[in-house]
C-alpha cells in the first residue's frame, strides 16, 4: 500500500463517502479461501479427504455479484478439490490454487479483464494476503483477520471470515454501485 493511502486507511470508516466511491467503481473481487470464504478451519481425514464449511449467505452474494456483471475470481496459496466444486457450484470461473505468490495471479486477472487496481477489491484474512491488498483499489480484510492485516485494509468487516463476511462486501459493493434495489426487486417478482 502506498504510504500516502496508508496514513489515511485509519481514518476512514466503511460509511465514509470515499469508500463507497471506491467500491462503485469495482469490477472485480477476488477472494482469498481460508479464513476468507471459510472459517479457516481444515479437516482432514485418515482417508485423505479435505473438509471445508462455507457459509451459504457468502455464496448467494457471490452469485449476487456475478449477476450484476462483477468478475469473481479466488485466488489460495493451498489446493483442495473442494474449492474446485464450491466455485463451479457459485459459477466462478477464475480459480487460482497453490499461488505462494498471490501477485502473479493478480496480475494475470488485471490483465484478462483489461482492469486498473482501483477496479479490484481484494479480501484476505491474513498477511500472505497483503501484497495483493496493497495493489487493490479496496483492500478489505474480514473482522477476524491478523493486525497486520486490517492495517492494510480500507474496510473491515464486522463479519468474520466463512461467517458473513464476503456477503457483507458484495451487498456494500451492490449498494455502492445503486443496483442493490433492482436486485431485490428481482425477488419480489419470483
Amino acid at each position: 500500500m502506498k504510504k500516502s493511502q496508508k496514513s489515511k486507511v485509519k481514518s476512514q470508516k466503511t460509511g465514509s463517502k470515499k469508500i463507497k466511491d471506491i467500491a462503485k467503481g469495482i469490477k472485480l473481487l477476488i477472494l482469498d479461501v481460508d479464513g476468507v470464504l471459510t472459517d479457516g478451519g481444515i479437516i482432514l481425514d485418515n482417508k485423505g479427504n479435505e473438509y471445508k464449511s462455507f457459509h451459504v449467505r457468502d455464496g448467494h452474494g457471490i452469485k449476487m455479484l456475478i449477476q450484476a456483471g462483477i468478475h469473481v475470481a479466488i485466488i489460495t496459496g493451498r489446493h483442495s478439490k473442494v474449492v474446485e466444486r464450491r466455485a463451479h457450484e457459485l459459477g466462478i470461473t477464475e480459480v487460482f490454487q497453490k499461488c505462494h505468490d498471490k501477485r502473479i495471479a493478480y496480475k494475470k486477472l488485471i490483465e484478462q479483464y483489461s482492469l486498473k487496481d482501483k477496479e479490484v477489491a481484494y479480501i484476505g484474512d491474513d498477511m500472505v494476503d497483503v501484497p495483493i491488498m496493497a495493489m487493490a483499489g479496496l483492500p478489505v480484510a474480514v473482522a477476524d483477520a491478523t493486525e497486520e492485516t486490517k492495517e492494510c485494509a480500507l474496510f473491515v468487516t464486522k463479519s468474520r471470515g466463512g461467517r458473513g463476511a464476503v456477503r457483507e462486501v458484495s451487498d456494500f459493493i451492490l449498494k455502492s454501485k445503486g443496483i442493490w434495489q433492482r436486485i431485490v426487486d428481482g425477488y419480489s417478482t419470483v
